[in-house]
């Protein structure tokens, strides 16, 4: 007989089953259990300015957000030249990282708990949704997360981090990621 060890649930995951799932299904009275909002996906997208002098710098970029995220990000290429930029259709311009199941939980509890408190004079995220129930965070540079070593960093990166919702309204969304623990500066707008 072998016995079967069952992975432990990350902390964010198990926040949302234990206290944010029926704290969702009783603010907006909703009866079916798969019918309450659910975080479903996070995109971490990384265009690299300057990609086009250096191509070097987008692989510096995807090892970065590699180490951020835990999981090897896909090299976007321009799909078109534009020749004001410099830029010609196939060049490496950006990389991104689609996270799911619990590398999504992790990268959240680790973003909401210890990355953006990190930040100078932080006072909470703006609170605009994008009119689906998803929400878009601009991170200026990549220096905020812990595990990038300070001394290697070879240039400021920003980044884009958009938390992808089931939700069908901006009111439920909002209220999906406040309950999660996302530091929003305007105190109930929705």
């Amino acid at each position: 007989m072998t016995a079967t060890t069952e992975k432990q649930k990350p902390r964010l995951h198990q926040k949302f089953e234990q206290e944010v799932h029926a704290a969702l299904k009783k603010q907006f009275g909703i009866e079916n259990d798969f019918a309450v909002p659910r975080l479903l996906k996070i995109v971490v997208n990384m265009g690299v300015k300057g990609a086009v002098e250096n191509k070097a710098k987008v692989d510096t970029a995807a090892r970065d957000l590699a180490t951020i995220t835990g999981q090897k990000p896909t090299i976007r290429i321009a799909r078109k030249a534009i020749s004001g930029f410099k830029l010609r259709e196939g060049m490496p311009i950006a990389c991104a990282v689609t996270l799911r199941r619990d590398r999504m939980w992790e990268f959240t509890d680790r973003l909401f708990t210890v990355a953006l408190p990190r930040i100078r004079d932080f006072r909470g995220v703006k609170s605009k949704l994008d009119g689906r129930g998803n929400y878009t965070l601009g991170i200026s540079e990549q220096s905020i997360f812990p595990e990038i070593v300070f001394d290697r960093i070879e240039f400021q990166q920003g980044m884009d981090i958009t938390f992808v919702t089931s939700a069908e309204t901006d009111e439920q969304g909002y209220a999906l990621l406040k309950l999660l623990g996302m530091p929003f500066a305007d105190k109930d707008q929705h």
